[in-house]
């Protein structure tokens, strides 16, 4: 019996989390208040402060669980996956699902912003986050050029700057704006010019060389739920 309200109560706390986060997301950290989310949850504050101390503390755990969520997320994506080309498509694919089909990637960019002078410990939380990416996106292309697949020339913590900013700036312009961006087709054009630069079949010091590039690793799609 005791399992089974632990169980509960577990739920309960996720289902609180996922009303949050999709307030977060909407609103942003500010114009988000524990009325707000209980309303939207239909509870009563006192549920909310059962699992949480305060909205501060909601706060952090909800952007705990998810950029836990999307990192396991692009690991267990690059697994199967053997070119750093391929790659660095495949982590498109999988900021562009996060960012069309749920509220997870919106809240993370939005929060990233707000935060920056306003709440010092989610702050940190998210320059780490970033610093993680950024490492992971340089261990990459640093692969890629081992393979001779990349260019030797370029810095993979550059290379990994450029990425990290692309991607990120095409996704505000959809949240903005989604009825005018495709964010699939934005970000297909980033990664033919991006893999272009990376590629070690082209000569960047003589104009008149023909581009060379290695074998196209599939498209970003925009997968149907």
């Amino acid at each position: 019996m005791e399992a089974t309200a632990a169980k509960r109560g577990g739920e309960s706390r996720q289902e609180l989390l996922d009303v949050a986060i999709d307030c977060f997301a909407r609103f942003g950290y500010q114009a988000t208040s524990i009325d707000r989310i209980a309303r939207e949850a239909g509870v009563t504050k006192g549920a909310l402060y059962y699992h949480f101390k305060d909205k501060a503390d909601l706060l952090f755990a909800a952007v705990k669980s998810r950029v836990g969520q999307w990192e396991r997320r692009v690991i267990d994506a690059m697994r199967p996956v053997p070119s750093s080309g391929a790659r660095l498509r495949q982590v498109a694919q999988v900021c562009l699902d996060h960012a069309t089909k749920s509220n997870h990637r919106r809240m993370i960019i939005t929060l990233m912003v707000e935060a920056l002078d306003t709440n010092a410990p989610i702050s940190a939380e998210f320059r780490a986050m970033m610093q993680r990416f950024r490492e992971f996106l340089a261990t990459v292309v640093a692969g890629g050029q081992r393979h001779g697949e990349f260019r030797s020339d370029i810095d993979p913590a550059v290379a990994a700057e450029v990425y990290a900013g692309a991607v990120m700036g095409a996704e505000i312009q959809y949240y903005q704006d989604p009825n005018a961006i495709s964010l699939p087709a934005t970000l297909d054009a980033f990664l033919d010019q991006y893999l272009g630069w990376l590629s070690a079949g082209v000569n960047h010091r003589q104009s008149n060389h023909r581009r060379t590039r290695p074998a196209r690793a599939p498209r970003v799609r925009a997968h149907r739920s």
